[in-house]
């Protein structure tokens, strides 16, 4: 296990190395004058030439794009002060390290990420297994028919008529906000409560639709039937054999619906007015923020990278024979 987790994470550095590199240089190619930018209108050029050398934009550019790469690893100094690593740079737009900007806005992403995923995951699977169980009964019929229905609504279509009918008609929630959790648990869960439930509704229908099926096929694998055979319970049958087998094509859609909920985090906070990672990637690309676009991304990366490894983990664990391939 221990060197199938170092293949999987030195393949991760070289990956992230190589879009760092990218994001770098392609937005280098943008024909626009950086320091111009941040200056704004009416700027002179002695001013303009003092934001040039504070942002290291009069150094050629494969010294800077050096100076980004150690700043990850070691930190840089800048007129501003020191930036420790992991060092994203400053925000040409505010004048703030981009690795605070971000972590000061990725708590309200991560409670948005987690709290659906924890939900859909229990609804979903559950009902599911439970469709699965009662297999053509009007238990079953009922579950997949809803399910159907359920999964061809999206966050942008659901979100205001949820916001509509228990915020804005009825009163009977508060519009979403986001409070740490470390300051007061109830009213964290209760500002994310109407995002989380319309995230729910959506993935749960997938992952129903998903559990139920991958368990019927399962069901019918020859080891299983052997199981039957041998005078097993049904129930333990299903859940020692059948379960085990079906994850693996849950874990697959698994980790890239994780991927897909930090990649579309743009909408649900753009949806329900919430100043997270999404907002802060739209809000640095409309104002041409170079350092705070590249942080955002490289982030973004990042996670999507540690979600593939967990999910390789989870292979491993569920089928030995992963960490032989």
């Amino acid at each position: 296990m221990l060197q199938f987790l170092i293949r999987r994470l030195t393949g991760a550095v070289v990956i992230m190395f190589l879009i760092g590199a990218f994001t770098f240089f392609l937005f280098y190619t943008i024909p626009q004058d950086f320091a111009a930018l941040s200056c704004g209108k009416n700027c002179s050029p002695e001013n303009l030439a003092v934001i040039r050398e504070n942002l290291g934009l009069d150094k050629p550019i494969w010294t800077q794009f050096w100076d980004f790469m150690v700043g990850i690893v070691a930190g840089r100094d800048f007129p501003v002060g020191h930036c420790d690593a992991p060092c994203l740079g400053v925000s040409f737009h505010t004048g703030d390290f981009v690795w605070d900007s971000i972590i000061d806005r990725f708590p309200l992403t991560l409670s948005l990420t987690v709290g659906g995923l924890v939900i859909f995951l229990v609804l979903g699977l559950g009902s599911g297994l439970l469709a699965a169980w009662k297999r053509g009964t009007s238990l079953d019929k009922a579950v997949s028919g809803a399910s159907m229905v359920l999964s061809s609504f999206q966050i942008y279509f659901l979100g205001p008529i949820v916001l509509g009918i228990f915020v804005y008609s009825t009163g009977w929630l508060e519009s979403p906000k986001y409070v740490p959790f470390s300051d007061d648990p109830a009213a964290w869960a209760l500002g994310l409560l109407i995002p989380w439930a319309v995230m729910a509704t959506i993935f749960t229908a997938q992952y129903t639709r998903m559990a139920r099926s991958t368990m019927i096929e399962q069901l019918q694998e020859e080891h299983v039937r052997t199981a039957r055979a041998k005078g097993m319970r049904q129930r333990y049958v299903f859940f020692r054999y059948a379960w085990r087998g079906s994850l693996t094509p849950i874990v697959t859609i698994l980790g890239m619906d994780l991927s897909g909920l930090l990649a579309g985090a743009v909408v649900t906070e753009f949806t329900f007015d919430l100043a997270g990672i999404g907002r802060l990637a739209v809000d640095s690309s409309l104002t041409k923020d170079l350092p705070l676009t590249m942080g955002v991304m490289l982030f973004g990366a990042f996670f999507i990278l540690l979600l593939n490894i967990l999910v390789d983990l989870a292979y491993a664990y569920i089928d030995p024979r992963v960490r032989l391939a």
